[in-house]
């Protein structure tokens, strides 16, 4: 009786494990992020992290807030004052007027956002169109919140933009938003406001939202960005994600926000609410700061940026390397299909031959495929170091016509 006991339970497979989070592959970044933590004189341009500390006054405010016992939780949608200063610049900058107290919600850093506008809007099966590639939280989220990601090819060809045509292919009855992020990561793609209106009027044809990761929206060079929601009729129809993050290299604080319509909102603090609570109110306050103060830094960094985006981009063609040039965030995609290798193959070598760390572009979808995401918001010396090692490790695995 007991070996037949103990024989059943060695055939059967028992696991408590979901099946959607069983079927999530795990991060690509992350695995690269692994490998580097074990070895030493790497330059990384993996990470998308600014090499930036954040602005003294940020820091000096928060440090202020700390010493007078600021350490208790604040509304579930943020203190007042932050997301009165938000409504303020919201109006300032993109012409946008926001209710402080109803349509501003602050979270977790955008990536909270996003999780929570996704588990806000979508019911089982609901689709939800994505770029291909683009971040890797994108069909993530969606997959978790329930959803199916529906991904667009974009290319070198056409800038990897999302098209309103290309779209339009891809809407069923099932389709509930557009998710997109411009400026891109991975390639640093920009939308124009004439591209974005196509696809805002699609939007509203099909009665879908527009979800606007904008995270990278003060990081543009030579072109303006659009903000989505500013355009006609687009308010309502759109959940503007932003934060802190990047522009003024504030991503350990985790603060972000989302903007949209009374109804949306509330459903996405109702989520909050249970399973945030709320944001730090630390790094709330040095985000008041950051509005207050930050626009100076943030022209010095772009400026910064620009330059070291100028070198990478020349210094990547100069190898044999093909590379779009990036309009905004601080990314260069370049394709490395010259080599023969797959991205992760090429990723992998570099890493252990030459000790430089990109991100391979399959880990931003099928369409990523033949490409490396180089992240520059690293020192001018550590990218020109960099190309130097890049040009060798090319040149050793170039395949030449007879391979």
């Amino acid at each position: 009786m007991h070996s037949s006991s103990s024989s059943q339970s060695k055939t059967t497979v028992h696991t408590h494990i979901a099946d959607r989070v069983r079927a999530l592959p795990p991060s690509g970044i992350r695995k690269f992020f692994d490998l580097i933590a074990s070895m030493e004189d790497v330059i990384s341009l993996g990470v998308g992290e600014p090499d930036f500390v954040t602005p003294w006054r940020i820091r000096e405010y928060a440090i202020y807030a700390l010493e007078k016992g600021y350490t208790m939780y604040t509304s579930n949608k943020g203190m007042p004052e932050l997301r009165q200063e938000l409504s303020k610049y919201l109006y300032s900058r993109h012409g946008l007027d926001y209710d402080p107290d109803e349509e501003i919600l602050i979270t977790v850093g955008v990536s909270e956002g996003l999780d929570l506008s996704l588990r806000a809007i979508l019911n089982p099966g609901d689709e939800v169109i994505i770029p291909d590639p683009c971040y890797v939280a994108y069909p993530a989220c969606v997959a978790l919140a329930g959803g199916i990601p529906v991904p667009v090819p974009t290319g070198e060809d056409n800038g990897f933009r999302l098209t309103a045509e290309n779209i339009a292919r891809q809407i069923t009855p099932r389709t509930r938003a557009i998710l997109f992020g411009y400026p891109a990561n991975p390639t640093g793609a920009v939308l124009s406001r004439e591209e974005l209106l196509q696809i805002a009027e699609l939007a509203k044809q099909h009665n879908l939202l527009i979800i606007s990761d904008e995270i990278y929206g003060h990081l543009v060079y030579n072109i303006e960005h659009t903000c989505v929601a500013s355009l006609p009729g687009m308010k309502e129809r759109t959940i503007l994600l932003d934060g802190f993050s990047k522009a003024y290299a504030m991503t350990g604080w985790r603060i972000g926000y989302a903007a949209s319509g009374r109804e949306v909102i509330a459903a996405m603090t109702k989520i909050h609410q249970y399973t945030m609570l709320c944001a730090p109110i630390m790094s709330q306050m040095a985000a008041i700061e950051a509005l207050k103060s930050g626009e100076g830094e943030i022209a010095a960094m772009v400026e910064e940026y620009d330059r070291r985006r100028r070198v990478i981009v020349k210094g990547l063609r100069d190898i044999g390397l093909s590379c779009f040039e990036p309009e905004g965030a601080f990314y260069a995609f370049p394709s490395i299909k010259i080599t023969g290798m797959t991205s992760e193959e090429f990723a992998e070598k570099l890493l252990m031959e030459e000790k430089v760390a990109v991100v391979p572009g399959s880990a931003f979808g099928t369409s990523g495929e033949g490409y490396v995401r180089c992240c520059y918001a690293t020192s001018l010396k550590e990218i020109e170091e960099a190309l130097r090692r890049m040009e060798r490790f090319v040149q050793r695995h170039l395949k030449t016509p007879s391979q």
